[in-house]
This record gives structure tokens, sequence and C-alpha cells, in this order.
């Protein structure tokens, strides 16, 4: 892993242009690995494929599922081709906004059609349907039941449901699966029509050398088929309420730190059964990707545990995970891991030492170098390791346009302009830094899409701390040029990234 110097894009998949009103498996997302193939790119990283919804606020780091693909990204187009829609069905969308995404309006959109497409499947006449629902039985019927379940109870939490199936009592559960057999059906359907379209794109982008680099949250939802399927894997009480939550305290993003909410790993449960579901987990993201990060890595080492009820993070407390247990027997299970710890925010020594052992790369954020610390500054180009990944910044920051004008004061600005060695005007600043990244020792540098199109603060795909207004941007169709495709490529070739 990271053998070469290599480059590539980061871009979330919902942020591609659509006439569907967000980005997804369809030929817009071939367009984009044709673009990578002709910039010489060799990377595609996306944010968390998982299932999103509306009372989550569209975050793909909170999902009702750690293993399923969110089927609002299922290309309608391969629908059509299938015979399982009409030409008809899709032609006439709703007029959706061509920068962002309407997750309302295209919920609205597409279940219907999702649906139609369901009703026009026949099982009998797809006999890899069934291969996918047993090879993915570990996960898939909890998750289908779990949908259709949350769909008979209007969405209801699954501590409120009826307490059979709440503490999933045999019984209970078996008349629930007739009962619901449709709605069951349905779930798997949609995630394996995901999968297939995702196996394609994947295909192409390998024909075209172009490896797809996934994103896992350490954490998963409260609100999920993984907790109601197996409570006893994390810290909650004898009404399965969470006793403790997970966050980060005080740091760069966030003056109280993030309180994410989710509940904490049991990891005394987790040992007890060799660490199954956490493998179960990894090997399904390393089935669908050629790269994982594991996000907030740090968390695998010592998680900040937070008392249920805070309304920050600041009363919480370090503690200690059973990481090297974990990692040793994740590494017996497939010694070939091509892994990413994100390092990123209060990082111990114990992290690095870890990181080390096991040989996984981090990551390095130029917007962080430039501090009164430059010529020390771990993220400064000097001082990059090459067994590491250089970001202009990542879906966490504003944007290089609006860091600048917006963030950095006057002796940043400064410290940036003499590490340059010229002045810069308003159009050359993303194009600074690019080259910068480029050029860095690092094996891998990824700008994310944003950086590269010289995008300001109404690009920028989350603000960590605050809830709402996130995840919506998206790229508007042409927006990548000609001559930024040229330019990037020169740098691309020149850097020895190709």
């Amino acid at each position: 892993m990271l053998e070469l110097r290599s480059a590539g894009i980061l871009l979330h998949l919902t942020s591609l242009p659509s006439a569907h009103g967000i980005g997804g498996l369809g030929p817009e997302a071939y367009e984009f690995a044709d673009f990578l193939e002709q910039t010489g790119q060799r990377i595609w990283q996306i944010l968390p494929l998982t299932p999103t919804s509306l009372s989550t606020h569209n975050d793909p780091y909170h999902s009702i599922s750690a293993f399923a693909g969110n089927p609002l990204l299922i290309s309608l187009e391969f629908l059509l081709e299938a015979g399982w829609l009409t030409p008809e069905d899709i032609a006439a969308p709703p007029i959706f906004p061509e920068d962002s995404v309407d997750f309302a309006a295209v919920t609205a959109w597409k279940e219907p059609l999702l649906n139609k497409a369901f009703n026009a499947f026949e099982p009998d006449d797809e006999p890899d349907f069934q291969r996918f629902c047993t090879r993915n039985h570990h996960w898939l019927d909890d998750y289908a039941l779990f949908s259709a379940l949350r769909q008979r109870y209007a969405n209801m939490p699954w501590t409120s449901w009826p307490e059979p199936l709440r503490d999933r009592n045999p019984e209970a559960l078996v008349r629930a699966g007739l009962d619901l057999g449709e709605e069951i059906q349905r779930a798997k359907f949609l995630q394996w029509v995901f999968d297939n379209q995702w196996e394609s794109l994947r295909a192409y982008c390998a024909k075209r050398r172009i490896s797809l680099f996934g994103d896992m949250p350490i954490y998963v939802d409260m609100e999920s088929a993984d907790l109601w399927a197996n409570p006893n894997l994390w810290k909650l009480d004898e009404d399965l309420k969470p006793t403790v939550v997970a966050g980060v305290p005080p740091d760069y993003f966030s003056a109280t730190g993030q309180l994410w909410e989710s509940p904490i790993y049991d990891w005394d449960e987790h040992e007890k059964e060799e660490f199954k579901w956490w493998l179960r987990r990894i090997h399904r993201n390393l089935d669908l990707f050629d790269f994982l990060r594991i996000d907030h890595f740090r968390g695998l080492i010592a998680f900040w545990e937070v008392p249920a009820g805070e309304s920050t993070a600041m009363n919480g407390e370090w503690v200690e995970a059973p990481v090297c247990k974990f990692l040793d027997t994740l590494y017996a299970s497939r010694p070939s891991l091509p892994l990413i710890a994100e390092d990123l925010g209060v990082i111990t020594p114990d992290v690095r030492e870890t990181m080390r052992a096991y040989n996984l790369p981090g990551m390095k954020i130029l917007l962080f170098a430039f501090g009164d610390d430059l010529p020390t500054n771990p993220y400064a180009p000097h001082n990059i390791e090459p067994f590491s990944l250089v970001y202009t910044g990542t879906h966490d920051n504003n944007p290089v346009q609006a860091w600048y004008d917006e963030e950095a004061d006057a002796e940043t600005r400064d410290r940036l302009v003499q590490y340059i060695g010229h002045s810069l005007n308003s159009e050359d600043l993303h194009w600074a830094l690019i080259r910068m990244a480029l050029g860095s020792p690092a094996r891998l540098a990824v700008i994310p899409v944003q950086d590269l199109l010289g995008l300001g603060a109404e690009a920028r795909m989350n603000r960590p701390g605050n809830l709402k207004g996130n995840w919506h941007w998206r790229m508007k169709d042409g927006s990548l040029t000609p001559e930024i495709c040229e330019r990037l490529r020169e740098l691309t070739r020149l850097y020895g990234r190709e």
C-alpha cells in the first residue's frame, strides 16, 4: 500500500451533478471516472456509502446500518436499462437545485420509482439475487427486517417497539418476518441493486487504474439495525438506553468539543466474541473498497466517553480500548489490509505507536501547517513523511479559498506567502496549495474537488459540531472545464504522480 506516488480527488457520490437532484451510481459517476483517468488521478475518495435519512440531517456518518448501501444512490437510468422502469417514469423529474441536494425532494421523487422497480422485479429470474442474500445474510436479514419494522412503526425508536420485537423474541421475529415479507424482500432487492451498480462502477474504475477509497465511521447510531440486533455489544442500561455517548474534547474544530451522541462499544463483550462484528464490518467495507479510512482512528486506542444527557462534550473522559487485541485478531483474519488511520485532532503518543506497529499511514492537512510553529509543524510540506496522505483540506474544513478569506489571520497569511515565496492573488491561491500537496513527499496527495474548483464557503461539505445545513453541496454540471483538466494533468505529471 502506498508503494508509488499517486494523486486523487475527494468527491462524494451525492455531490455529482445529475438530472435527479442527487449524484449517485449512474452515468455521472462514470463521467467523473473518465475525468480522473484523463488527469492521471489514481484515487477516488468518497464518504460513507451507508443509508442516510432526513431524521439524522442526511449525515453519511449517521446511519441505520453499518453494512448496507444508500438506496438514494441507485441509478434510475440503470433501472431503466434493466427493464424495471420505463422511459416515461424518469422523463420529467422535478426541477432540483443544481448546486445542492434537497434530500426531502429527492427522497419524494426517487422512493416511488424504487418501489416501482421492485414491483417489476421477478426474483425467480435472478439467481444472483439469492446468492447475494445468502452471502450477506449475517447483516442483510437483520437490516431488512429492521427497515420493515421501522416503516410499520413510522420510524419510532426501536426501543419503543412492542417489547417482544424490541427484545427480539424469536417467535415475534418469525411472525414479523411472515407479516412483512414483501417489505423485507424490497429492502433486500434495493441492497442487491446497489451492490450490482457499485461493482459495475468499481470494475469500470479498475480498468482505468482508479482505486476507490472509502470511509468507515468508527461509531454506529443508536437507531440502527446493528444496535437492535446486538445490544450486548454497546454500553446500554436495562432499558436499552445508552449510559454514555461518544464525542471528542474541544479542539481545532469546536471549542466545546463534538458530541456525537452515538452509543459506545462494550469492548469486553466484543473481545468475548473475538471481535466478530468488527471483523465482519471491516471485511464488508474491504469488499467494496480498495482502500479504507477508519474515521477517528484514535477512538480505537482510547475514546472520549461522555455521560448520556450532557449538552456538550466537555465533561467527558478518555477510556482505553483493547486496540492491540483487536488489531491482532483483524490482521490474523486477513493479513493484507489497505487501511488508513484518520489521525487528526488530539493525538497522543500511544496512537502514533499503534500506527507504526501496524504500518498504518496517517493524514496531513495543509490548512493546519501555517501557524507560528511553521518550521516544525508536522503538516508543513517539508516535514511530511512519505508514508502518509496529504490533503489541502478535508470534508470537515472550509475550502482553501474560504479558509484564507474568513479564517486565516494576517500572520498566517503572511507565513503562507513567505513559504510559497511570492505574493498570491485570489485566482491562484487554491492552485498554490494544490501544487504544494502534489509536490510534497507524501506518497498520496488528495484534493477535495471544491479546492480544485477554487470554491468558497458555500461549497463546504460539513461544519463539525453543527447538525443542520451540512452534506448538501453539489458540483454544477460543466464545472470540470478543459482548462482545469489540463492544469491538473500537467501538475500530476510534473510531480511524478501519474
